[in-house]
């Protein structure tokens, strides 16, 4: 007798390096979320501090797709850490925020292109685009807290 059965659905052996190069990002968004809302209390004016909320939110939501994308790869959870401690002064804490913004530009192209995934790519091209937005406003508070 033949057996026809086959599971409804199975998981695709898995590029082990794009999927620790996604843990890596995941703990980078968490940490920049952490981050951000210790930020946010330190600006020094209600306007700096929502725009710096809103690049939290932006933050927040790859965080979530990224999850979701490693949980879909892997069948398990991510568990973030904190991958880098934020300083804990409204200046140092922008220039470290600004040169983690402009890594995760070059880590989410070069995860982008790593992947056969049209949907993968999309997300770190659009998250890329985004974390370059967010250095560009870092780099604007850092010229004004000179």
């Amino acid at each position: 007798m033949n057996n026809y059965y086959y599971p409804y659905y199975t998981r695709a052996p898995q590029d082990e390096s794009l999927i620790n190069n996604i843990a890596k990002a995941i703990n980078g968004e968490y940490s920049a979320v952490q981050c951000y809302e210790q930020l946010a209390k330190l600006a020094p004016s209600a306007e700096v501090r929502d725009q710096i909320l809103e690049i939290r939110k932006d933050e927040i939501r790859h965080l979530n797709t990224f999850s979701q994308i490693y949980q879909s790869l892997t069948g398990k959870q991510p568990t973030p850490q904190i991958s880098e401690e934020c300083p804990d002064n409204f200046k140092e804490g922008i220039l470290a925020a600004f040169k983690d913004e402009q890594k995760a530009v070059d880590s989410y192209l070069d995860i982008a292109d790593s992947t056969q995934n049209p949907y993968i790519r999309r997300v770190f091209k659009r998250a890329a685009a985004d974390e370059q937005n967010h250095a560009v406003w870092f780099l604007y508070y850092m010229m004004e807290n000179r």
